[in-house]
């Protein structure tokens, strides 16, 4: 009697599936061979080791301080200063979204906000004192700028001032929602100063005197960053802390462009993360006695996410370029901003769909992307006003008031 070769007798081994990184429009092809060879590394990393430890510190609302150290090796603390294209920058805060969205923001900001305000505004003296141990990242900022009655209007009613008294400069005021307020070095206070109006920036290091930051609890999302309350209670600093490129809200303004279109990398990010454990979830899955995802409604749904991600991305992408050429405006940022969160929202929510009851608990990992993506929609701007921003861009009319 004929035997089936023993081949065709074993189990069939799981089907890699053809697009493993879901880079369906080969993004990562752009770089050049060594930033592909520096993003493959830090693709691998940050999923293997960052991303399983996250859920636990999220669900405890604290900040994984062990985990900078390895950030740091992977370069994460001087993107801004070591040369790295637009598209590898973007790229990279992209895959720390689409590990941890807290995480991401902190490298964000960090870079966008920290490094590159004191490498681009700070003085000699300034950038030898902090540049060394904020690349290393043991060192950390904290970007200071919205305050506790000012958000959205925050240019043209920012209440904190700065007052010059012949030995230095006092500031009294508040903060509110100051990323990472709770555990940097010092934070980096916008200003106004009370003998010309203008809207300067200050290197403020939390263990003055009249300095208090308190952890603002009970976030639906971005948990382990620690956002902060600041209170400045005639706090002194002295003149060799007054940023001197920072002495108008115009700079204030370009840090703001430049950050805008980061947070349309983490939105990329973070639908790419839903993408990822909601397909395994559905390969994983067994109901009615088939894997979700031979289910078509599963399948649609699955193809949206990735297509919400991949358009968030290729916006990126173009973004990247005109960041590149120098000639990035506002509006760009905006539109990207503000697009890109819109499709994240939705995103998730499908991931959440899909997981059903399971994808109420952090367990399965897409409650927690679930609440961060909420976080995205809202900071840098929220998606409202980013929207006005574009409009007004089109049509020359202001809608603010």
């Amino acid at each position: 009697m004929l035997q089936a070769p023993e081949s065709l007798l074993a189990p069939a081994a799981p089907m890699e599936p053809p697009f493993p990184d879901a880079d369906l429009m080969h993004v990562v092809d752009l770089l050049s061979p060594r930033e592909r060879a520096r993003f493959s590394e830090l693709r691998t990393v940050l999923q293997r080791d960052i991303r399983p430890l996250t859920p636990e510190y999220w669900n405890r609302e604290e900040f994984p301080f062990g985990l900078l150290p390895r950030l740091a090796s992977l370069g994460l603390g001087r993107l801004q200063t070591d040369g790295s294209s637009r598209l590898f920058t973007g790229l990279a805060y992209m895959e720390m979204a689409r590990a941890d969205v807290s995480l991401s923001a902190l490298v964000g900001i960090h870079n966008e906000l920290i490094v590159g305000m004191i490498n681009d505004l700070g003085s000699p003296e300034q950038k030898a004192r902090w540049l060394p141990g904020l690349q290393s990242l043991t060192e950390l900022g904290a970007f200071a700028l919205t305050e506790p009655e000012h958000g959205s209007d925050i240019a043209g009613g920012l209440a904190t001032t700065a007052t010059h008294d012949g030995a230095g400069w006092v500031l009294r005021g508040a903060k509110r929602w100051i990323g990472a307020g709770t555990i940097a070095d010092f934070a980096l206070v916008w200003a106004r100063d009370t003998a010309d109006g203008a809207i300067k920036a200050f290197i403020v290091e939390t263990d003055r005197p009249g300095f208090t930051a308190t952890k603002i609890a009970n976030k639906i999302g971005l948990r382990i960053m620690q956002n902060a309350d600041i209170v400045l209670d005639d706090v002194r600093v002295p003149d060799g802390n007054l940023l001197p490129g920072a002495t108008a809200f115009s700079r204030a303004n370009e840090l703001l462009r430049d950050s805008r279109a980061w947070v349309g990398w983490q939105a990329a990010g973070i639908q790419l993360g839903a993408f990822d454990i909601a397909r395994a979830y559905s390969l994983e899955r067994i109901q009615f006695g088939r894997e979700l995802a031979c289910f078509q409604l599963v399948q649609q749904q699955l193809a949206e996410i990735l297509g919400n991600a991949h358009a968030s991305l290729s916006l990126m992408v173009e973004l990247a370029r005109i960041q590149e050429s120098g000639q990035l405006e506002m509006v760009q940022s905006a539109m990207a901003k503000s697009t890109t969160t819109r499709l994240a929202r939705s995103s998730v929510a499908l991931g959440r769909s899909i997981l059903g009851g399971n994808g109420i608990t952090t367990d399965y990992e897409m409650a927690k992307l679930f609440g961060d993506a909420e976080v995205l929609y809202t900071y840098e701007g929220t998606y409202e006003i980013n929207s006005l921003i574009v409009a007004r861009a089109v049509t020359g009319k202001s809608a603010f008031v």
